[in-house]
């Protein structure tokens, strides 16, 4: 790993998340999804990005948190998938911030095996751990 590692970091359901900051295209606030029949369960819908179309994919559901509800307000981080654009919705957007080397360790055994897919690192701050994701199976709607 580098030195430090740049992440984005955004809340979801109370727990803090990141992505590696150069995978982050853009954060846009309250992007209304449209359904998609047929679609797999974690695809909330599709959504018009300034004349792009990009795939909603819920993270809650893919990380087995308390269901997404569309009612609140909530954040799109973009990102860019294999098939283009998608947008996570989450909860709420931290800050951007480098990790030392040091506080990054691998996620542990114990971790629900789709989970662990899921968690690229565990960053240990000095009040709270920080979830670091592998963003292309986040975005993968497989499930």
């Amino acid at each position: 790993m580098p030195e430090a590692l740049r992440v984005c970091t955004f809340l979801l359901d109370g727990k803090t998340f990141a992505l590696p900051v150069g995978e982050v295209r853009e954060v846009v606030k309250d992007l209304e999804a449209t359904p998609v029949p047929l679609a797999p369960p974690s695809v909330l819908g599709l959504v018009h990005l300034r004349g792009q179309i990009a795939t909603a994919v819920d993270l809650r559901r893919q990380l087995d948190l308390a269901p997404w509800d569309p009612e609140r307000p909530h954040v799109n981080v973009v990102v860019q998938g294999g098939d283009g654009l998608v947008c996570l919705p989450v909860d709420d957007v931290g800050d951007v911030i480098d990790i030392p080397a040091a506080a990054v360790e691998r996620p542990p055994d114990t971790l629900r095996p789709a989970v662990r897919e899921l968690v690229r690192a565990i960053c240990k701050l000095q009040d709270e751990l920080v979830l670091l994701l592998d963003t292309a199976r986040a975005v993968d709607p497989s499930p």
